[in-house]
């Protein structure tokens, strides 16, 4: 390298980099960043500082990206420096967030359109009366296993945003009937709901839906027991766009709305009733044939049914918590899965180990794997199964590991990337 050029990476604002460059090329560049490299950045100089920390590069971050004990006022600062340029945000599993910094978030940020508060325990229905009050344009709102949320949040939302297209409240289950019929009166683009854990819904829930969401895409209704035919079947007569149904663990609905679905939603794509103990294989069959005789769902790619009905391409077994690697031994050694098993999804199986990959590289058919929050699995583990299967898609997290205490306390906890947020 020549010896004349090594000051353009030195720490000096005078720098030959920011002389050439205008402030607007330098900026660009930032832009495509990630929110890590932006604060590496900001670290090199006062002149970088100003420009990595500019809130126009702060338009999509995923604090996931960091630690998941970020705290408050780590949510504050980031609000104050991005303002309006902030579209889409993930606190996903931030434990430590509260109310109080998703006010001021809320005040500042009034442009955010994406909002993952997936885990975030702390937060209460305060959080979505600030949302309703100040961000107008929110558009996908995620607040799985936020149990605190009751029907006065669904109620915030409805009156303030209602362009609202996907909703997220799994495992909330104070949420009733009264909280969904609000929040669909006054939001009729809503694409996508996802209603796991939902225990408390009935028919009367799904038939607001049926009656107000014609552009519904998306909906989840795992482990709602409460519902049955009755209800869905006003879903498949309102719903004609549904592409995506999960109904697992509803063990009341019947062969009855596998006749309906054919009917009334020709754009099915996926259908999972894992657990349904009363679905039968004429209720499949009369969905196949139905299908086929009104050109209604043509192109239905995979189900996930009981085990006694296995002919899927699909297993969902997330959150199924006691699944050990023994367990998905024995789904790969089946007689389905070497060529037919597709996608299986393994989120929140904290038992299963890189076993349980070694025991799916025969699944030749297999193109996704979900690994979500699976804490024993590995990236040497993921890497051995592409050896077999390069073009497994797998979706996984690997968080960041919280810097531990030194001793006497005095080094702070955090990352330098955390601290300069």
């Amino acid at each position: 390298m020549d010896p004349n050029n090594l000051f353009m990476f030195s720490n000096s604002d005078e720098a030959v980099i920011n002389k050439k460059l205008p402030k607007e090329l330098l900026l660009r560049i930032f832009s495509f960043l990630d929110v890590v490299t932006l604060c590496r950045c900001a670290q090199v100089s006062r002149s970088w500082n100003v420009l990595a920390l500019d809130g126009s590069n702060w338009q999509r971050i995923d604090l996931f990206d960091f630690q998941r004990d970020i705290e408050g006022r780590v949510v504050e600062n980031i609000s104050k420096r991005c303002g309006g340029f902030l579209r889409k945000l993930s606190l996903r599993g931030c434990l430590g967030v509260g109310d109080s910094a998703l006010r001021t978030f809320s005040q500042n940020c009034r442009n955010i359109e994406l909002l993952s508060l997936n885990g975030c325990t702390k937060i209460t229905d305060s959080t979505c009366n600030s949302l309703s009050k100040f961000c107008p344009k929110l558009k996908h709102l995620d607040l799985a296993s936020c149990t605190s949320i009751t029907n006065l949040s669904l109620k915030a939302l409805s009156e303030g945003c209602p362009l609202l297209e996907q909703l997220n409240i799994s495992w909330c289950d104070q949420v009733t009937k009264d909280g969904i019929q609000a929040l669909v009166r006054c939001c009729p683009g809503l694409k996508g709901l996802f209603l796991k854990g939902c225990t408390q819904l009935e028919d009367e829930a799904l038939k607001h839906i049926g009656a107000h969401c014609p552009e519904l895409v998306t909906l989840n209704l795992q482990t709602c027991s409460q519902i049955t035919d009755e209800g869905l079947i006003t879903i498949c007569r309102g719903c004609h766009h549904l592409q995506s149904l999960c109904v697992s663990g509803c063990a009341n609905i019947t062969d009855a709305i596998l006749h309906a679905l054919g009917l009334n939603c020709p754009r099915l794509r996926i259908l999972e009733v894992a657990r349904c103990s009363q679905l039968t294989d004429v209720g499949f069959t009369t969905l196949a044939r139905v299908s086929v005789e009104t050109d209604k769902c043509p192109l239905l790619l995979f189900l996930t049914v009981p085990w006694s009905l296995l002919w899927s391409l699909s297993q969902s077994l997330s959150h199924c918590e006691l699944i050990t690697d023994d367990g998905i031994r024995h789904l790969g050694s089946g007689p389905c899965a070497h060529d037919r098993l597709e996608v299986i999804e393994l989120d929140n199986c904290p038992l299963i180990t890189d076993a349980s990959l070694e025991h799916l590289k025969t699944c030749h058919s297999l193109d996704r794997i979900e690994l979500y929050d699976c804490q024993q699995i590995t990236r040497a583990g993921i890497k051995r199964l592409r050896t077999h299967l390069p073009n497994i898609k797998v979706h996984a997290y690997f968080a960041p590991v919280t810097p531990p205490p030194s001793v006497g306390g005095s080094r702070q906890r955090f990352c330098r990337c955390c601290i300069l947020l």
